[in-house]
């Protein structure tokens, strides 16, 4: 792989034109902001705004006449599935866009090849994860329909993950970043997908659905793996970069 990083004209640190920096220092304490306020009217702000404002969605109510009686049941029982399905939502769409993110990676990989063709092992554990992503992606759709729920739906969840997924695809994507930076992008990724299985295991088994969280444990033994082999694949190239 070719080194992540390179000397070069870099014009955005301060040191690079002191006087300067010394002017605009000198002209900050001199002159006040255009618009006045400071940090605790932005936290009322958004305090008000927060009051304001309505809910980021909702978890539809089930469409089917077994959904409905699934949940039901579970709100006698003083249970609310709808956290459970929320939370679902929200990994379901979080291992869809894991597939695209790979083949995102796998396609960046492929076009920085230094002539000598891209690392074959490299690719083939890339494609090894992103399969085992889609593998996530149908189990979970397996575990919203066995709640009678809408697989398809964004509930609330989902949608934030969206969200937060945007900025890792706009680094695997954008043709300037190399290796280094996805493997960088993927590593986050990977962080907090081990921690939401972990953590979606425990909410199956309090809301007594004990078959979903039996049949994620494979699932959370993978994404695991996933996390230590980013992490090595990491590792290794930032420290032969560094040699």
């Amino acid at each position: 792989m070719a080194n992540s990083a390179k000397l070069g004209h870099n014009m955005t640190g301060a040191q690079m034109s002191p006087k300067d920096t010394k002017t605009m220092v000198e002209i900050v304490k001199r002159y006040s902001a255009d618009v006045p306020g400071n940090a605790s009217d932005l936290m009322n702000a958004r305090r008000e705004m927060a009051g304001e404002a309505g809910r980021v969605g909702s978890v539809p109510v089930p469409g089917s006449a077994k959904g409905m009686l699934k949940s039901t049941f579970e709100k006698m029982m003083g249970k609310n599935p709808e956290v459970l399905i929320d939370k679902l939502g929200e990994r379901l769409a979080y291992e869809r866009t894991g597939v695209r993110l790979y083949e995102a990676m796998i396609a960046k990989v492929q076009a920085l090849d230094t002539g000598k063709g891209a690392d074959p092992d490299l690719l083939a554990t890339l494609q090894k994860i992103r399969n085992e992503e889609e593998e996530h992606f149908h189990l979970l759709v397996w575990a919203v329909e066995k709640l009678g729920a809408d697989p398809t739906a964004v509930t609330p969840s989902a949608d934030v993950a969206g969200v937060i997924a945007l900025g890792v695809m706009q680094v695997l994507t954008d043709p300037r970043t190399n290796i280094s930076h996805g493997m960088n992008a993927l590593l986050t990724v990977e962080l907090a997908d081990n921690a939401a299985w972990e953590l979606l295991i425990e909410m199956a088994e309090s809301a007594g659905q004990k078959d979903i969280a039996k049949a994620f444990e494979k699932a959370f033994a993978q994404e695991e793996k996933h996390l230590a082999t980013i992490k090595s694949l990491m590792r290794q190239d930032q420290l032969k970069q560094l040699s």
